[in-house]
């Protein structure tokens, strides 16, 4: 295979791949619009919790780096402790399952989130396929 032909299939290739990588994310954030803005666990206080930031919301300084709340914003989801990238987003069932990867100021790693949004705007994350409880959470912010 001469060096003309072999770049020209191995840039075809690379852009195969960037395409497959820029797709998943843009499928990840169209399955995500359900859950973008502030979250925290139902009967906390969302001004305890969120300060604004322009168009944005962040966690109040100092962090409460125990609070049960994240914010999700385009394929980012953060909790006070650490940032992730929202890899996928797949349906199982009434349930939502989200792969991330996520990283903290000691280690990263690949997480997976079940979440399921409820009729009255509410949502609940269950902690494996068995839960059939969940933890309820209230949408503080876009």
């Amino acid at each position: 295979m001469g060096v003309v032909r072999f770049v020209g299939v191995a840039g075809v290739g690379l852009a195969l791949a960037a395409s497959v990588a820029i797709s998943g994310a843009i499928a990840a954030e169209a399955g995500l619009s359900g859950y973008q803005g502030a979250w925290l666990i139902q009967g906390s206080s969302c001004t305890e919790t969120y300060s604004s930031a322009g168009k944005g919301v962040l966690f109040k300084k100092p962090v409460d780096m125990f609070a049960p709340a994240f914010i999700v914003s385009g394929n980012r989801l953060r909790t006070p402790m650490a940032s992730c990238r929202i890899k996928s987003v797949r349906p199982a069932g009434e349930r939502q399952v989200l792969d991330l990867n996520c990283a903290n100021a000691v280690a990263g790693g690949e997480r997976r989130v079940l979440l399921a949004t409820l009729p009255d705007g509410s949502l609940r994350r269950y902690t494996n396929d068995q839960d059939s409880v969940g933890t309820a959470y209230q949408k503080c912010s876009r």
